[in-house]
Formats: C-alpha cells, sequence, structure tokens
C-alpha cells in the first residue's frame, strides 16, 4: 500500500510494473475504487510502469467534507503524478475519471501525452439531476439508488447475477460525503470550451447499454477534438473494463502502440 501525502489529505495508490517503463495512469468513477481496473491489468502489454489511484473519498483515500470541486480533483492526480515523477503518461479515466483526464490536460499537458476517455463526456447530466441525486443520498443514504445505478452500469445479459454483487457492494460502501463530493464536482463542470482546445492523441470507449453516458454523448465529445478515435464495445454498460475486460485491453493496448507509448 502506497499513500500519499498531499497537504494532509492523504491519496491511497499503487505503482505497478516496470518503474523504467512507460507510465500508463488510470483514473476509477464515482461509486468505485481503483479494483475497477482489477480484470484489465493482467492483459495489458508487458514493461509498464501502472498507477492506479483511489480518488478522494473513495477507496482507502480520505474522505474531506463535501462538496469537492472538479479543480480540487484535478489537483489531486496532478500532485500525484508529479510527488512520482511521471511526465508524458497514457491516462485512462472512466466517467468521472475521464473529466479529470480533460481537465488535467488541459492544465499541464506536460503530465500527459495522450488520453482514452472511457464512459465520459465534457458535461455530464443536468445540475438538478445531481441535485436530485444528492439529496436523495443525503435523506435516505446510498442504498436505495444503488438498483438504479447497477441498471445504468451493466448491460441486460448481467442483471440479476451474481457477478453484480460485488459491485453493488463496492457502490454501497462508498462514504456518502465521498460520493456526495464528486457529484457535486461532476455537477459544476462543463468542459466543451477547453476539451476543444486539446491537441493530443486521444481514444474514446463507450458501452452499448451504457444509459449514465450514452454512446452519442461520448462521441460528441470525442468530435471535440481532432484525430480522436471512438469505439463502442457491444454487450456493455457504464463499465466496459469489467464486463468486456478483453475487449478494453485489446483497444487499450492497440492505442498504446499506435501512438508510441510502448
Amino acid at each position: 500500500m502506497h499513500v500519499f501525502d498531499k497537504s494532509g489529505m492523504h491519496i491511497h495508490y499503487r505503482d505497478e510494473g516496470d518503474p523504467q517503463g512507460a507510465p500508463l495512469v488510470f483514473s476509477n468513477s464515482l461509486g468505485t475504487d481503483m479494483r475497477l481496473w482489477d480484470q484489465i491489468m493482467p492483459l495489458l502489454p508487458a514493461g509498464l510502469r501502472i498507477i492506479r489511484y483511489d480518488m478522494r473519498g473513495h477507496g482507502l483515500s480520505d474522505c474531506p467534507e463535501a462538496p469537492y470541486s472538479m479543480g480540487a480533483l484535478i489537483s489531486d492526480a496532478e500532485a500525484l503524478l508529479d510527488h512520482l515523477q511521471i511526465t508524458s503518461c497514457l491516462f485512462v479515466g472512466l466517467s468521472i475519471g475521464g473529466m479529470v483526464a480533460q481537465g488535467l490536460a488541459s492544465k499541464r499537458l506536460d503530465l500527459i501525452r495522450a488520453m482514452v476517455l472511457s464512459n465520459t463526456a465534457a458535461k455530464i447530466a443536468t445540475k438538478d439531476i445531481w441535485q436530485d441525486r444528492i439529496d436523495s443520498i443525503r435523506r435516505d443514504g446510498i442504498g436505495p439508488v444503488a438498483g438504479a445505478t447497477m441498471q445504468r452500469w451493466f448491460s441486460p445479459e448481467m442483471h440479476g447475477t451474481p457477478a453484480m454483487a460485488p459491485w453493488a457492494n463496492m457502490l454501497v460502501a462508498t462514504r456518502e460525503e465521498g460520493y456526495i463530493g464528486c457529484a457535486h464536482a461532476i455537477s459544476g463542470t462543463d468542459f466543451i470550451t477547453p476539451t476543444s482546445a486539446l491537441r493530443l492523441p486521444v481514444m474514446g470507449i463507450a458501452g452499448d447499454h451504457d444509459s449514465s453516458t450514452p454512446p452519442d454523448l461520448v462521441r460528441e465529445t470525442l468530435e471535440l477534438i481532432p484525430g480522436s478515435s471512438f469505439h463502442i464495445i457491444r454487450g456493455a454498460g457504464h463499465l466496459p473494463c469489467v464486463e468486456r475486460p478483453a475487449q478494453f485491453a485489446k483497444l487499450l493496448g492497440d492505442f498504446l502502440r499506435a501512438t508510441g507509448h510502448i
């Protein structure tokens, strides 16, 4: 276990693989932790330096009082990469992690040479939708929203199967303050203008059954960035790295090679 102290706020992370390898950084989605990426880890090309971390309020990282700003989440990732002396990484972000990727690339292009935007967008849902969810969790906790969230996260093939149980457990175990804090960050974020100014290799990934960030929404964000590519993974919802890890890992491996990262 590694913990980075950012001015008294502790960020849990893993630094694995070849210390001299090309850096590959992962940022997870709302309501999950770094275990989101477990299934693709053994499928990745050899020789990489792989960094995963728990976003504030999630996993084993500290959980400051809500609300959080997107700027704070971006600053967390920036400080961690500076601490690890990582530059020119390939950054993979899913959902809110993809928003962090966009913001970090806009702020510190020296840190990111290419990025993967999975099941994310420059703007996700509306402030009213997020406020309704925040109010519901403040009133009743995360448990009552878990069922609807699982429907959005996974394809019909997964619904009602035992394979969903660990992810439902992970969501319900997420600290309410952390979930609400990050929900506030998403609610207040519109990256359409800064993302439109990005000029770096970008690959987008969507799940055809994702109702949180539908394929058309992901595609619209990728179209903001000249030269980007876009892929739909069939039979997957909001977490294609969980439902279709082999397909996700192949797309990522091909992108690593195409960008000269390996």
